[in-house]
């Protein structure tokens, strides 16, 4: 680009006679579509033609490192992207689920009611559930801390028990997961608080 802009100047340049102060216009060229405008400037008793030019930015090349961070973070976007809405239904289904408990005195019914409740929202979300992949997993294991403030782990050990939360946690850490991971907006998990502070504020 920076050549091409010089190329024109000196054809410019090359092509008109020294003639007082008078000035002179001419289009470039077909391509460019353009009207330049060469004035006669006499500078330390010296005329010479001279043509303003638009200003160039010089944007230094982006390395391998910071293109490979900002490729993690378009990744992280996408990720926190797919799993929020889910961690949003959980919140609003553990508040639905604790409302309807209270209201239900026997044991049995209340383990019934969990049954049916389990079985409702396999039929409704299983299938995208499945389809996420293991880093969308543990986002979500920490987002559902951040909107419960409970761990996976904990959900699981107060309604379905102490062998069901211990059998889950076995598989989870299996995949390198761990469902007893807390959500740290101001540690680790700050860049996903920032993440869905954009989410939330209409800009992702």
């Amino acid at each position: 680009m920076i050549r091409w802009v010089l190329n024109i100047a000196l054809l410019l340049l090359m092509s008109f006679p020294v003639c007082g102060q008078d000035t002179v216009i001419h289009k470039v060229d077909s391509l460019t579509d353009r009207l330049y405008i060469i004035e006669n400037i006499t500078r330390d008793g010296e005329t010479l033609p001279e043509i303003e030019l638009e200003e160039i930015n010089v944007v230094e090349k982006v390395g391998l490192k910071e293109r490979f961070k900002w490729w993690r973070y378009k990744r992280l976007v996408h990720n926190v992207k797919r799993v929020y809405p889910y961690s949003l239904v959980v919140r609003q289904k553990f508040t639905e689920i604790n409302d309807t408990l209270q209201q239900i005195k026997g044991d049995k019914e209340k383990k019934q009611f969990l049954k049916n409740y389990e079985a409702d929202l396999f039929g409704k979300y299983e299938d995208d559930i499945k389809h996420m992949t293991i880093t969308q997993g543990r986002i979500l294991i920490k987002l559902i801390d951040r909107e419960t403030q409970n761990t996976s782990y904990e959900l699981i050990r107060d309604y379905r028990g102490s062998v069901s939360a211990f059998f889950w946690q076995g598989i989870a850490r299996i995949f390198g997961s761990n469902l007893k991971s807390e959500y740290e907006p101001e540690g680790k998990d700050y860049l996903i608080e920032k993440v869905i502070y954009e989410i939330e504020n209409g800009r992702l």
